[in-house]
């Protein structure tokens, strides 16, 4: 193990403002990282982050004070039966015919009405203007919530972001969160009351209602999980569509192929979760002393377990460093199951419930960009900057188009 320091410190501006000079070292010089700041071993090569994943002795107790206090508590918590149950109950809605029939049409048309307001304007930010309202309006119109409420949902899951990567313990960021889950409560709670007297055609009746073994969710476990799906919806799927554009744009060949055959939407999209994925770091919590590349993590400590600096590792990908949506390291056809080969969704059983919802939303909200723009181009002198260290993607995407006639 070590505490080089010539490693770009996590928490640094240095590391914030470029994160993947620091990740290339962490794997090659320092795979294993003893972090005092977050109390916590730090992992960057893919073996290590992939068995974090898969390997039971990895367990997920930090989300008691990671993501309860402003969730509650969650199915990334549960293990066994309870998980097995928890996660039957509510993945139905988001795989297969459900998925496709109920709420593609609810993509589409959320899509379109985004895009409808500044088609005709030939020009737009793409992450103001679409990508931050997207997936938050879509998982309203999903529940059955009203959309005009956007706002709100927007600051609620924002905060809880910055409360999931408060990495440095600021109290302000920790007490915001703390407000979120209260006032999101204060919020759901009356719903879920009238839609279990009421049940209608949504997916939070349809989650009041479900049942599998005698075991139906409680008023607290449909917050709770609403709250996630928010959060973890809203936040990654945002930050996913403006990375692919971001990344196309940089690679035009790459776009003009895209553009000409929609199918690769898919390889597009798989590639940014490896090149620049949403999320950059999940925890994951040691239950017994644990032998990982470069030394031993101690029964109880929390790992840090960063995505970014995996999903480039050169042991596993051909020049990592490279955005290629043909490469031939990266299968499409499991990228968003289980089985993929990147690690932007977890691995195992908290593999990511929602990656088919998010594909299906990139995939409709990319097609109908580019039909609705099919000269994008990045604004003259703009090049998409990526902000965050938890979470990260472009702070802007200004591109320019030949207007569609009003």
């Amino acid at each position: 193990m070590t505490t080089e320091r010539h490693v770009a410190d996590i928490l640094s501006p240095e590391f914030a403002a470029d994160p993947y000079p620091a990740y290339r070292v962490m794997r090659r010089e320092a795979p294993l990282i003893w972090h005092e700041p977050t109390r916590s071993y730090i992992l960057s090569r893919y073996e290590d982050v992939a068995r974090a994943f898969k390997d039971p002795v990895f367990t997920t107790d930090n989300y008691q004070w990671q993501i309860e206090p402003v969730h509650g508590r969650t199915i990334l918590q549960m293990s066994g039966r309870e998980h097995a149950v928890r996660r039957a109950l509510v993945a139905p809605a988001f795989r297969g015919r459900e998925l496709q029939e109920k709420f593609l049409p609810v993509i589409e048309r959320n899509a379109r009405e985004l895009i409808d307001a500044f088609r005709t304007a030939g020009e737009a930010d793409l992450v103001a203007q679409f990508a931050t309202r997207f997936p938050v309006n879509v998982i309203a119109d999903m529940l059955g919530l009203d959309k005009a409420d956007h706002d709100r949902f927007h600051t609620w899951y924002t905060s809880v972001i910055a409360f999931l990567g408060n990495l440095s313990g600021d109290p302000e960021v920790a007490a915001a969160g703390a407000r979120t889950r209260e006032e999101f409560a204060a919020y759901l709670l009356p719903v879920i009351a009238e839609r279990r007297a009421h049940p209608g055609d949504d997916l939070l009746s349809a989650l009041c209602a479900a049942e599998v073994d005698g075991t139906r969710m409680s008023d607290e476990d449909v917050k709770a999980f609403c709250s996630l799906l928010l959060a973890a919806g809203g936040e990654t799927t945002d930050k996913a569509i403006a990375s692919v554009f971001a990344n196309l744009l940089r690679h035009p060949e790459q776009l003009a192929a895209v553009r000409a055959d929609r199918s690769l939407i898919a390889r597009a999209f798989a590639e940014t979760l490896r090149y620049t994925p949403p999320v950059h770091m999940i925890m994951r919590q040691a239950a017994e002393d644990v032998e990982v590349s470069g030394g031993v993590i101690r029964a109880g400590a929390t790992v840090t377990c960063l995505i970014g600096a995996a999903n480039r590792d050169e042991e596993r990908y051909a020049d990592p460093d490279t955005f290629d949506i043909f490469r031939t390291d990266l299968a499409t056809d499991n990228a968003f199951s289980a089985a993929a080969d990147h690690l932007a969704f977890a691995l195992g059983r908290h593999f990511c419930v929602g990656a088919l919802l998010a594909k299906a939303e990139v995939e409709t909200g990319v097609g109908l960009l580019l039909d609705a723009m099919p000269d994008v181009r990045l604004a003259d002198g703009h090049l998409p900057v990526e902000r965050g260290v938890f979470t990260r993607g472009p702070e802007s995407v200004r591109v320019r188009f030949t207007p569609a006639a009003g």
